[in-house]
C-alpha cells in the first residue's frame, strides 16, 4: 500500500511485451499515476470506516445505521492495497536495479513510520486496554512477521493494522524474483495463471472454515500467502495495459458494480442460512479484487490518454500520499476515543464523531508524513551502500 512512482515517464519496452503479444503503441507511459495516489485515500478511509464502527454495536466507537451494516467492507479496502501494489511495482518495474536497491528502498519506505506509530498503539492497546503482553507477539510485529505465527497474543498483535504490511512484506520479498519470470509470459496466460489463484483463494477460504478450527481458520486466512493471488492481479493488470490492453470502460460503472455488490452481500448474509453464509463469504476477497483492479483500469485508462479529473485534485492527492500514515494511526485514534470517553450512541449522529475522529487521523497522518516518513526516507535512501546502486547487467 506504500508504493509510490516518480514524475518521469517511461517509455513502453518490448521486454514487457510478452511473447505474442503486440502492443497498441510505443509511446511514452506516466510512471505517476495520481488517480491511484487518490484513491489510496478512500480505501484507508474505508477502513477507518470499518474500525470506527465495529461489527456491531458492542464494538467500535460509535455503529451508525445510514451506513451500517455496510461499512464492514471498510475491512476489504486491505485488498485494494495489496491489489495496487503489485501493479505500481509493476508499472514502474525496473528489470536492471538489484534486488537489493528493491529492498533497502521497501524498507526506508515503511519501516520508520511504522516503527513510530507503534509507540502510541502500544499505550492505546496494552496499557489503556489493560492488555496482557507477550512480548515476543510484540516484537515480531515490529518486523512485520506476526502473521506466521498461529500463536501470537494477542490475535494482532502491536499495532493491528500492521498485519498487512506483513503480507506486503513476502510479496516485496518475491516480488524481483517473479517479476522476472512473470514480464515474459504471455497477457492470456498471466490472466490464467491470476484467475486460478483467485479461485484457489476461495477454495482455502472454505476449506479452512468448513475443516478447521475457528481460532486456526482465523490464522490461516491472515497468513501472507493466501494473499499472493490479489497481487499477481495486479502485476497481471499492470504487465497488461503498458502492453496497450485496453477497455471501454468509464469510473462510475465499477464504482457503481462496487456499491451494488456491497448491498447485495448485507442484503443476503441477512436472509441466508449459516452454511450458505458461509459460502458466500468465501468469494468476498477475490470479488473485491476484481471490482478493485476494474476500478483502477478505469482511472489508469482516462489517466494515460490525458483526461484528468477531480481524482488528480491537489487535495485529494496530498490525502492519498498521507494514506499510508494514516492508515497507521486510524485505528489507535478510534479505540483511544473509545476508552477515553466511552461509546457514542447507535444513531446516526455517530456520523459527526467518525468525520471529527478523521480529521484528527488526517492531521496525524500528515505529521508522521512530514516529519518522519519523508525524511526518514530521504535520508536511508542516501545511506543506500553503492554496490546496490549500480544497474544489473543484462
Amino acid at each position: 500500500m506504500t508504493s509510490t512512482a516518480s514524475t518521469s515517464p517511461t517509455v513502453l519496452q518490448p521486454s514487457i511485451s510478452g511473447r505474442g503479444d503486440r502492443p497498441a503503441g510505443t509511446g511514452p507511459l506516466p510512471t505517476r499515476l495520481d488517480s491511484l495516489t487518490s484513491l489510496r485515500f478512500f480505501a484507508a478511509f474505508a477502513v477507518f470506516a470499518h474500525h470506527f464502527t465495529g461489527y456491531g454495536h458492542k464494538t467500535g466507537f460509535g455503529t451508525a445505521p445510514l451506513i451500517f451494516p455496510y461499512s464492514q467492507i471498510g475491512a476489504h479496502g486491505v485488498t485494494f492495497f495489496f491489489v495496487l501494489s503489485g501493479f505500481l511495482l509493476t508499472w514502474v518495474h525496473k528489470p536492471e536495479q538489484r534486488a537489493g536497491a528493491f529492498y533497502w528502498r521497501r524498507i526506508a519506505r515503511i519501516w520508520p513510520a511504522t516503527l513510530v506509530a507503534a509507540v502510541p498503539a502500544y499505550y492505546v492497546f496494552y496499557v489503556m486496554a489493560k492488555e496482557d503482553r507477550d512480548w515476543g507477539s510484540i516484537i515480531s510485529s515490529l518486523f512485520l512477521v506476526q502473521n506466521w505465527f498461529p500463536g501470537a497474543y494477542p490475535t494482532l498483535p502491536g499495532n493491528p493494522v500492521t498485519w498487512t504490511l506483513g503480507v506486503e512484506l513476502l510479496f516485496y520479498l518475491l516480488f524481483p524474483f517473479a517479476a522476472r519470470v512473470l514480464v515474459r509470459m504471455r497477457t492470456r496466460n498471466l490472466w490464467l495463471l491470476t484467475a486460478a489463484g483467485l479461485l484457489g483463494m476461495v477454495v482455502v477460504d472454505h476449506v479452512a472454515y468448513a475443516e478447521l478450527s475457528a481460532k486456526t481458520a482465523s490464522w490461516v486466512m491472515r497468513h501472507p500467502l493466501v494473499y499472493m493471488p490479489e497481487f499477481l492481479l495486479g502485476i497481471t493488470l499492470a504487465l497488461a495495459v503498458k502492453r496497450g490492453w485496453r477497455m471501454p470502460l468509464h469510473p462510475a460503472v465499477p464504482v457503481a458494480a462496487l456499491a451494488a455488490f456491497v448491498y447485495a452481500y448485507y442484503q443476503a448474509r441477512a436472509a441466508l442460512p449459516p452454511y450458505w453464509d458461509q459460502q458466500l463469504e468465501a468469494l468476498v476477497r477475490p470479488s473485491i479484487s476484481i471490482l478493485a483492479a476494474l476500478i483502477m483500469l478505469a482511472f489508469v485508462q482516462r489517466e494515460v490518454a490525458g483526461h484528468r479529473g477531480i481524482m488528480n485534485s491537489r487535495t485529494l492527492i496530498n490525502l492519498g500520499i498521507w494514506s499510508y500514515c494514516f492508515y497507521l494511526l486510524h485505528h489507535t485514534v478510534s479505540r483511544w476515543a473509545t476508552y477515553e470517553f466511552g461509546r457514542l450512541h447507535d444513531n446516526n449522529g455517530a456520523l459527526f464523531g467518525l468525520l471529527g475522529l478523521g480529521l484528527v487521523a488526517t492531521a496525524l497522518s500528515w505529521a508522521l508524513h512530514r516529519y518522519v516518513e519523508e525524511p526518514a526516507n530521504r535520508w536511508l535512501i542516501r545511506k543506500m551502500p553503492a554496490r546496490l546502486r549500480t544497474p544489473v547487467r543484462r
